[in-house]
């Protein structure tokens, strides 16, 4: 890794979980995340964008970092939610970049599926695991609305990966040198 390509991917990724950092305290403060009706624990946000961003631009260590910086950052206030949302958002990086190359639409697309079907797996299996063993709900309820649970995972991670898809292809078209160059 050459040193002009780690001082970008730092600053990149510090940049990118501050943003991450902010949507979520902002969203926070102003109680304008949306819950989800059958479990209003969940709530849908956009703090998964900078983490997809993070992706596309400095490849799937930046994310995990800032998926890190984010389970930080809500862990200050519930550190179950914290480590909720960031294994949610970490996987949904980690389910893209398996697929995911520069240039290919179809590629893309795949990415995107792969992701949002690895968070669902992923978070399907953890409020499985983590929900009865926190005493938050029983076993036998969590299985119960697992299936609305896994909506509302492919719902956020949808939000997520598109969002984070649409604003890199934007940045692509007008500031190309930034996410232009092949940093992965």
């Amino acid at each position: 890794m050459s040193r002009r390509y780690g001082a970008l991917w730092v600053a990149g990724t510090a940049t990118l979980g501050a943003l991450a950092a902010v949507f979520d305290l902002a969203f926070w403060v102003l109680r304008v995340k949306i819950p989800f009706p059958i479990f209003p624990r969940l709530k849908f946000d956009l703090d998964g964008i900078p983490v997809i961003l993070a992706l596309l631009i400095y490849g799937p260590s930046s994310s995990i970092a800032v998926s890190v910086i984010l389970f930080l950052v809500i862990s200050f206030r519930d550190p179950l939610s914290g480590f909720m949302k960031g294994l949610a958002e970490a996987s949904t990086a980690l389910g893209m970049a398996l697929l995911y190359k520069r240039g290919s639409r179809g590629a893309v697309v795949l990415s995107i599926f792969s992701g949002v079907a690895l968070r669902v797996s992923v978070m399907s299996l953890g409020n499985l695991l983590i929900l009865p063993a926190a005493s938050i709900i029983s076993m036998e309820a969590v299985s119960g609305i697992l299936p609305f649970i896994a909506g509302f995972n492919a719902a956020a991670g949808a939000i997520s990966a598109l969002g984070g898809w649409l604003i890199h292809a934007e940045l692509n078209r007008r500031i190309p040198q930034l996410v232009g160059a092949d940093l992965n």
